[in-house]
C-alpha cells in the first residue's frame, strides 16, 4: 500500500515512514514547490502543527496536496503523527483530514513511533493491500 506523507525539516515522520515495509512518497517540504499527484489508492500520514490548535493544525503542504481532487479521490485512510503533550489535540490534523475527506483515522503515532507502532501500521497497511487485491479481482 502506498503511503503519502508530509514531514517537515524535523524529519520525524520521514524517519518513521523509513521503518515501514510499504513504499512512501513525500509531499514537498516547501509550499512553493509543485505538489505530488497520486493516481492510486493511498494512505496519508500527517503531523499536527501549531501545538494542535484548531486553526493551522493541518500543514499547508498537506492542504495544497488535498486540494487536488484526484488526490482526494484516491485517499483511503489517514495516520496521524503527533506529540501526546498536545493532550486532546494529539494528532488533530489527522482527525480533521479524516473527517473532512470521510475516510478512517487508522492510527496515531507519537513522534518517531515505537517498534509496536511500526508493527501495527505495517499490519494495517498489509490488510489494506490484501483487501485491495480482492476488490481488484
Amino acid at each position: 500500500m502506498l503511503l503519502v506523507y508530509y514531514s517537515s525539516s524535523s524529519e520525524f515522520t520521514h524517519r518513521f515512514v523509513g521503518k515501514l515495509r510499504h513504499p512512501g512518497r513525500r509531499i514537498p517540504v516547501l509550499t512553493k514547490q509543485e505538489t505530488l499527484r497520486v493516481d492510486e489508492p493511498f494512505v496519508l500520514m500527517t503531523p499536527t502543527y501549531g501545538a494542535g490548535r484548531n486553526q493551522g493544525a493541518v500543514p499547508k503542504q498537506v492542504i495544497k496536496f488535498l486540494n487536488i481532487e484526484e488526490n482526494r479521490r484516491h485517499l483511503i485512510g489517514v495516520i496521524g503523527a503527533g506529540n501526546t503533550n498536545f493532550g486532546e489535540d494529539y494528532c488533530r490534523a489527522a482527525k480533521k483530514v479524516a473527517a473532512k475527506c470521510q475516510v478512517p483515522l487508522m492510527y496515531r503515532v507519537e513522534l518517531l513511533g515505537t517498534p509496536e507502532d511500526v508493527d501495527a501500521v505495517n499490519l494495517g497497511l498489509d490488510k489494506l493491500c490484501a483487501s485491495s487485491l480482492k476488490t481488484a479481482m
